[in-house]
């Protein structure tokens, strides 16, 4: 085996992850526009989508919420204290214990099926067709389950090992597929009404085979590919597991979340929950890049930090993230909330998607980007609870954010539909992640140190979107005549180029992103 790999610098770390992330949300907007392009926001898409779900909440309670947030700390810990053999002994745990436990989940999912689509979208119970189209096509997706569970453990060891950048490009692969699989609609699948997202279905199965065998490869090559052992428990695992009972309950409550957004929008008109996916599809862009990529490399920094008693590392570490984060998300926000329906109508108003479909998710864009700070926020903070290890708070938290996106749901949905959901949703974002700043604060692993450029960045980014609103008004008629695909660029890079100037007049650009953020490691 191999020695631990060098750990890059954080803002290292994010060049692999952010530009692999940045190019794996382009590509999935151009999958995002072939399903727009192919689906449109209708019966067959919602049937998709609803299929689609299932093994993506399990995936994210699994693997990429709970057993990453359990495993990177522990396998920090052995690793430091045991040497890299023991922690891979304990990798190997829970590889096997992982794949036993969703043969037997899968398992119980195709044979339940039916009642799982309606606990999923009960308002699918009024439109026979679409139910039964959900039903056959989660009977296809759900193998996926374990197949991309195994994927994210294999990268919480390379992320271990300082290799970001092999977790961060699979999901381009799993695009690909969608796309591929997309494109052969009209030529496999366009008589099959309802049915018709079946290649797509078949794509996704692809792409989760063809992540393993880049995994797969990737830690051949670094010699820490787990073995295949007899199930069995070691110390170091029951502790693991311990830390995981409370992380799986946290991103249970997370995925509790999504879970009754979607329920309700099947309550409400048929493509109200492809207007929340194409609209949530676009305010992810920010928060992957930045907001996941970030959290991400911080977490095994943050782990090896707490392992070693480096309570000032923590706090330094925090701080960068968040005058990196703010300098990224904030004009984001700007922009979404100024330009959200030429965003949605650029990207998606193309074939079987409407302008009308278009209109509808541009207003839930508004609304998600009103939240994006508090989910940015929440990724940047959350990996420093899992390296205290303090999972049960993270856990606590995720109770108080489903209570306040159930309640805000409840409220706002009669009033404003769809909207009122996404609405719902940021409200509970923004209160969790000002809940967990306060802690940490408490705590004294957060100081106040980005607070000053934060005023700055916020003024910049006021500007650019005064610049982008007097842009739309002085020029509307010339709009008329050029492509929506067009306008939206040139909106990007007049509103880039405003914002850029701007930061640098302000001195709202951080010196971290001039400096060592930047700075490649000798």
């Amino acid at each position: 085996m191999t020695a631990p790999s060098q750990t890059p610098s954080l803002g290292g770390a994010f060049r692999q992850i952010g530009g692999l992330t940045a190019i794996s949300r382009i590509v999935g907007f151009v999958r995002d526009i072939a399903f727009a392009r192919f689906l449109g926001a209708g019966p067959a898409a919602d049937a998709f989508l609803v299929a689609l779900k299932l093994p993506n909440m399990f995936r994210r309670l699994s693997a990429e919420g709970a057993m990453t947030n359990a495993f990177l700390p522990n396998f920090a810990r052995v690793r430091k204290s045991d040497g890299l053999p023991a922690a891979m002994a304990l990798a190997a745990e829970a590889q096997i214990l992982l794949l036993l436990v969703l043969f037997f989940l899968v398992l119980l999912a195709e044979i339940f099926m039916p009642q799982l689509i309606l606990l999923l979208a009960p308002g699918f119970a009024d439109t026979p067709e679409r139910l039964s189209a959900a039903v056959d096509l989660a009977r296809v997706t759900m193998p996926y389950l374990p197949m991309i569970s195994i994927v994210a453990l294999w990268g919480a060891i390379a992320n271990a090992q300082g290799r970001f950048g092999a977790a961060a490009a699979a999901p381009i692969i799993a695009n690909i597929c969608f796309i591929l699989g997309a494109v052969a609609i009209p030529f496999f699948a366009a008589d099959m009404g309802v049915r018709r997202a079946f290649p797509v279905a078949i794509g996704l199965l692809a792409a989760g085979l063809l992540q393993l065998l880049f995994l797969y490869v990737t830690l051949r090559r670094l010699e820490v590919l787990p073995n295949l052992i007899i199930p069995r428990l070691s110390a170091a695992g029951r502790r693991m597991w311990r830390h995981f009972l409370p992380a799986a309950l946290g991103a249970g409550t997370m995925q509790l979340n999504l879970l009754v957004d979607l329920i309700l929008a099947s309550l409400l008109p048929v493509g109200a929950i492809s207007w929340l996916y194409y609209a949530d599809r676009v305010a992810q862009l920010p928060l992957g890049v930045v907001g996941i990529a970030l959290g991400t490399a911080l977490l095994p920094r943050l782990s090896a930090a707490e392992a070693a008693g480096q309570g000032d590392a923590v706090k330094s570490e925090l701080e960068s993230a968040i005058a990196f984060a703010a300098f990224l998300v904030l004009p984001a926000v700007a922009a979404l909330a100024v330009i959200a329906e030429p965003i949605i109508t650029g990207l998606f108003a193309y074939g079987a998607f409407s302008t009308s479909d278009a209109g509808m998710a541009a207003v839930a864009l508004l609304a998600y980007a009103f939240g994006l700070p508090g989910f940015v926020l929440i990724k940047i903070l959350q990996p420093a609870f899992y390296a205290a290890g303090k999972p049960g708070r993270v856990l606590q938290l995720s109770l108080l954010t489903v209570a306040v996106n159930i309640s805000g749901s409840l409220l706002l949905m009669p009033r404003l539909g769809h909207v009122g959901l996404a609405l719902a949703t940021s409200v509970s974002g923004l209160v969790t992640a000002l809940i967990m700043a306060v802690l940490l604060i408490y705590q004294r692993r957060l100081g106040f140190g980005w607070l000053g450029i934060l005023g700055r960045i916020f003024c910049a980014s006021l500007i650019m979107a005064l610049v982008l609103g007097v842009l739309q008004k002085g020029v509307k008629g010339v709009t008329m005549m050029m492509p929506d695909a067009a306008w939206l660029a040139l909106l990007v890079i007049i509103g880039g180029a405003s914002y850029g100037l701007t930061a640098v007049v302000l001195k709202a650009v951080p010196p971290d992103i001039l400096g060592r953020f930047w700075a490649r490691k000798a």
